[in-house]
């Protein structure tokens, strides 16, 4: 059995269901034709990653989209805030006996296969890795072991996200370059592919 496994947490491209920040801006049409862009991006640069992967749905298991069910395994996410939700994925994850863990979500289309790749080899000397977001969050979190006290008392989606949780930690650590993920209009603006999605002022 491989000991690496990476996490991809995924809403169900539903309309009006995901990036509900970013279609107060462009609408909710084009709010979801933004997300899937970005999950077929995720899927490009994740597909040939020589690591187990499982894909977390927010809402339903969908065993006919992108996602190739001879390659990644499918879950539904945990009840309960984005905490409580991505502990019990790595709980599940070290049960079934990974050494290390790395969890992405969808949200951004600068990230590359290496830089997950990065993630895994970091945690040959780290117990933890983060990839911090432009927004204070983070895209990318790495475990070699439990730590639940990362996924406790963190004010989620704020820009305290990221320093709450590198306070609660006492091993050894690393962070990889910083992203910005795709939340508002503003995000937009910086990638060219996502231009036409803009209304015009």
């Amino acid at each position: 059995m491989p000991e690496n496994l990476l996490i991809i947490f995924a809403k169900n491209p539903v309309l009006g269901r995901c990036k509900t920040r970013l279609a107060k801006g462009i609408g909710p049409e084009n709010a979801l034709a933004v997300y899937r862009i970005l999950l077929q991006h995720t899927t490009k640069i994740t597909r040939n990653l020589k690591v187990d992967k499982e894909v977390f749905y927010t809402d339903f298991i969908d065993h006919e989209d992108n996602w190739d069910s001879t390659i990644y395994k499918k879950e539904l996410q945990r009840p309960g805030d984005l905490g409580q939700k991505m502990q019990a994925a790595f709980e599940a994850g070290f049960k079934k006996g990974y050494k290390k863990i790395v969890l992405i979500g969808t949200d951004l289309i600068t990230l590359e296969a290496s830089d997950i790749q990065k993630a895994f080899e970091a945690l040959d000397s780290n117990t933890v890795v983060f990839g911090p977001a432009q927004d204070g969050g983070y895209y990318l979190i790495g475990l070699t072991q439990m730590k639940p006290e990362l996924f406790k008392n963190i004010p989620w989606s704020t820009a305290e996200v990221l320093t709450r949780s590198l306070e609660k930690i006492d091993d050894t650590y690393q962070l990889l370059q910083i992203k910005n993920d795709i939340d508002t209009v503003e995000d937009l603006a910086e990638i060219p592919v996502f231009l036409p999605f803009i209304p015009l002022l």
